[in-house]
C-alpha cells in the first residue's frame, strides 16, 4: 500500500500528526455553525446538504436526523466530503476547508450517550464517526500565491504554491 493511499484515520490520529493544521481546519468549522456535506445516492450522483459538526473526543461526529436522506446515503455508501462554510462575502477568512472520508454509524450505545451528555441533540437521531482520507485547506498567501496544503493518512502534509 502506498503511503497516499494507506487506510483512514480519526481525527486524532491527524490532529497528532498535525496540531497546527488541525487547529486551523477545527477553527474555520467553528466560525459557523452550518456546513456543506457531500454523500452519494443510490444512482451514484453527488447530493450536497447541510449539516452541523462537532470535534469531540478525538473524533469528528456528524449527527443526522432521523432517516435523512444523507444518513441513508451514508449507510449506502460511507465516502463523503465535508466543507466548511465559507462565510459572507469572497473573502474565505482562514481558507476553504474539505475533509473527505467515511462515515460509520455508531451503534455504540456508550459512545452515543456520552454525544448525547455533551450536545444535548434533538432525540432520536443517527450519529456518524468519521475515518478520515484527506484533509485539505486552499488559501491566499502574501496576495500572491494560492496555496493547497493537503494531509493524507501516513503521508506527510503536502504544500501546492501558484501565482
Amino acid at each position: 500500500m502506498t503511503p497516499s493511499r494507506r487506510a483512514p484515520e480519526n481525527w486524532a490520529v491527524f490532529a497528532e500528526a498535525e496540531p497546527e493544521f488541525a487547529k486551523t481546519v477545527e477553527d474555520r468549522f467553528g466560525a459557523f455553525t452550518h456546513h456543506v456535506l457531500a454523500t452519494l445516492r443510490k444512482d451514484g450522483s453527488p447530493r450536497t446538504c447541510g449539516i452541523e459538526v462537532r470535534f469531540l473526543a478525538g473524533e469528528l461526529w456528524l449527527g443526522m436526523m432521523p432517516d435523512s436522506l444523507k444518513a441513508l446515503d451514508l449507510r449506502r455508501d460511507p465516502r463523503f466530503c465535508l466543507q466548511a462554510n465559507p462565510g459572507e462575502g469572497t473573502g474565505m477568512g482562514g481558507g476553504d476547508v474539505r475533509i473527505a472520508g467515511r462515515a460509520l454509524e455508531v451503534a455504540d450505545g456508550a459512545a452515543k450517550a456520552a454525544y448525547v451528555a455533551e450536545v444535548e441533540p434533538p432525540q432520536p437521531f443517527h450519529l456518524f464517526r468519521t475515518e478520515l482520507t484527506e484533509v485539505v485547506r486552499t488559501y491566499v498567501e502574501d496576495d500572491t500565491y494560492l496555496v493547497t496544503r493537503v494531509w493524507r493518512p501516513g503521508a506527510p502534509v503536502r504544500t501546492l504554491r501558484r501565482t
